[in-house]
């Protein structure tokens, strides 16, 4: 429940430690919103303000303390092909239609349904996103392309060494800054020529201002952004749900994820109209500001606002920053996200789990879309774990001493996997007088399994037997008597319709 004791201290329970925590991440966020701007083949500028925007609105709305929402290479890889064919303007479209969709997840409450989504899948989606980050630094190490050289590689790996080798000597400034700082320093100095951001558009270099995107208003506009939508909603929302259960890990606390639905949604909503792409939850600045000190709601608004002033007062500087240097923070992302502790686990894991972060892995890299990766392994992982239950029922039987009558046990659960087993178990050709079925030891979830049992007790009444069901808990008895025909009317009749 919503308490505004609970509101303030968010806000100012932590002031030194969020303050501090959200400059290290303004710092650390510029290079990263650049680079997923590029990403998406739009202008800096356009994941700078996005970035700005989210990080404060979600200070505000967000349900999650102490994360880091931001404009990130999830969202970002799902919008190249609408910026390709349709420009900026349908981007910011799809941006603000997608926030709408979030909020509605909100609303409906369906942040509870991040429960089904199993660790396999979990760990599949990162590695996915790794290499789907990874995939597209590609055309910046690209020899046919222009301005890339063999130079090109030697700063990248000078980045890579900076960003690696710096946090042992000393973590006070982030290692991305310092690469990109003394890249950009070596290139000016020399005066070599390589790519830079300036080369992929114009950065700001006034405030954002409130514009409408300019798209026509009719159903052909919305078919056109509408998959892009509901793709940023839904990555937007996987990823941010799985950002907050690492941040609730990390600070031994729990947090609203409707809310966080609802806050994700609208600070995309308003981003799309000062001229930002979608964003969401970010693992590695949440995770940079939780160590840092920042447990608060202020932590992401002084990262947002950082972030702004220092991207607005120093534009020119900026502008002259080395692609080779953003390529090496990329790959520093990507080599960072990915689970290389999942390789080594396949040897281990079930051979299922093994199977469902794979095939999740596999899905995303083929379609670039994140989405579809994780439903299917999703649906995969609903697959292998109702097999798994469907192996564990069993029925027995027992005949009386008279033999005038057998009882079956049924034990486990009764479900759709499990009801062809069941209906097979059933002796027909030695009929008694009387058949027991008892299932004191199982459940009945389904019509398919209530189904199998009206088969089972009209197939014996039709030999002459008399059936009794007996043990039956409550749920399965409701189920039943809701959908079973076996005592009803005609029973016979609608039992060859089966």
């Amino acid at each position: 429940m919503f308490s505004i004791s609970d509101y303030r201290r968010q806000w100012f329970g932590n002031i030194r430690g969020d303050v501090l925590a959200g400059i290290v991440v303004a710092l650390a966020l510029i290079p990263e919103a650049i680079a997923f701007s590029i990403i998406a083949g739009v202008d800096p500028k356009v994941g700078l303000y996005a970035s700005f925007s989210i990080a404060v609105l979600i200070a505000f709305t967000g349900g999650r303390p102490g994360m880091i929402s931001a404009a990130t290479a999830a969202t970002a890889v799902l919008m190249v092909t609408l910026v390709r064919e349709h420009g900026l303007e349908y981007l910011l479209a799809a941006t603000v239609l997608a926030g709408l969709l979030q909020i509605c997840a909100g609303l409906l409450k369906l942040g509870r349904f991040m429960r089904y989504v199993s660790k396999s899948v979990m760990t599949g989606f990162v590695n996915a996103l790794a290499i789907l980050i990874f995939l597209a630094q590609l055309p910046e190490l690209n020899l046919a392309n222009d301005g890339v050289t063999w130079l090109t590689y030697a700063l990248v790996a000078a980045g890579l060494a900076i960003i690696y080798l710096l946090p042992r000597l000393t973590r006070t400034v982030p290692s991305p800054l310092v690469a990109i700082v003394v890249l950009t320093a070596l290139v000016v100095v020399m005066g070599w020529d390589v790519r830079t951001v300036g080369d992929m558009g114009a950065l700001p270099d006034t405030l954002p201002v409130f514009l409408i995107p300019d798209i026509p208003l009719t159903l052909e506009t919305l078919i056109i952004i509408l998959p892009y939508s509901i793709a940023v909603a839904v990555v937007g929302l996987l990823e941010s749900l799985m950002t907050q259960n690492i941040v609730d890990e990390l600070t031994d606390t729990r947090s609203d994820r409707d809310l966080e639905c609802i806050g994700q949604g609208l600070a995309n909503t308003a981003t799309g109209f000062i001229g930002g792409m979608a964003g969401c939850a970010m693992i590695g600045q949440s995770i940079i500001n939780v160590k840092s000190g920042g447990r608060g709601r202020l932590s992401a608004f002084t990262a947002g606002v950082v972030l702004l002033v220092l991207v607005v007062g120093l534009g020119d500087l900026v502008a002259r920053i080395p692609m080779p240097a953003l390529v090496s923070i990329m790959l520093m992302v990507s080599i960072g996200t990915f689970s290389w502790s999942s390789l080594g686990a396949l040897r281990v894991h079930p051979l299922s789990s093994s199977i469902v972060m794979i095939t999740t892995v596999g899905v995303v890299v083929w379609t670039h879309n994140l989405a579809i990766g994780v439903l299917t392994g999703v649906l995969l992982s609903g697959i292998f774990f109702a097999a798994k239950i469907a192996q564990l029922f069993q029925i027995s039987s027992s005949l009386s001493e008279g033999g005038h009558a057998r009882t079956y046990m049924i034990e486990g659960q009764l479900f759709y996997g499990s009801a062809e087993d069941f209906a097979g178990a059933f002796d027909f050709v030695e009929v008694p007088e009387c058949v027991i079925i008892d299932v004191s030891r199982a459940h009945i979830w389904d019509i398919s399994s209530v189904q199998a049992l009206d088969t089972v007790i009209l197939k014996f009444r039709r030999l002459g037997a008399h059936v009794e069901v007996i043990g039956m808990n409550r749920a399965s008895e409701s189920l039943v008597d809701m959908l079973a025909i076996h005592d009803k009317p005609g029973a016979m009749e609608r039992l060859m319709g089966h």
